[in-house]
């Protein structure tokens, strides 16, 4: 019976895992890893209504919420967007952001003027549901744990 129940516990395990989304983890240097650290503690359970859903492999410089996902990832380099011609910039609730349109209907922002970059993709569904109301949910957190700068 007890190996049962202890098959039980790890097929459960192993679904929960599997609904998770995936994102590479950056590899920022120690400075900007630290203030990522620090937003991941400052982080919201729910975003634009959508319950944490990390992703795998498991890390504190990213993050997700719903499924699919947002997914956010910090300590990410500067975007190559930011010199396209086809990239925009907003700033919401005092976040400076560069946005990129992709080619699946997603949107990729990554904040400038942080002394760590910040990069969250947006989902088609959810763009065309809110558009980038995420933002408004991780604008706070981001103020408060990386300070305004130009990140190395």
């Amino acid at each position: 019976m007890v190996p049962s129940l202890f098959l039980l516990i790890a097929t459960a395990g192993c679904a929960a895992t599997d609904d998770a989304p995936e994102a590479p983890v950056p590899t920022p240097d120690a400075k900007a890893a630290k203030l990522c650290r620090n937003l991941d503690e400052a982080l919201p359970e729910k975003v634009d209504g959508l319950e944490r859903n990390d992703p795998e492999p498991g890390s504190e410089l990213t993050a997700a919420w719903g499924s699919p996902a947002i997914i956010l990832r910090c300590g990410v380099p500067w975007p190559d967007a930011a010199v396209k011609a086809k990239s925009n910039t907003a700033t919401i609730d005092g976040v400076g952001w560069v946005a990129e349109q992709l080619d699946n209907g997603a949107q990729r922002l990554t904040t400038g003027g942080r002394l760590a970059y910040v990069e969250v993709t947006i989902p088609k569904d959810e763009v065309a549901k809110s558009g980038a109301g995420s933002l408004v949910d991780l604008a706070k957190p981001i103020k408060k744990a990386i300070p305004e700068g130009i990140a190395d």
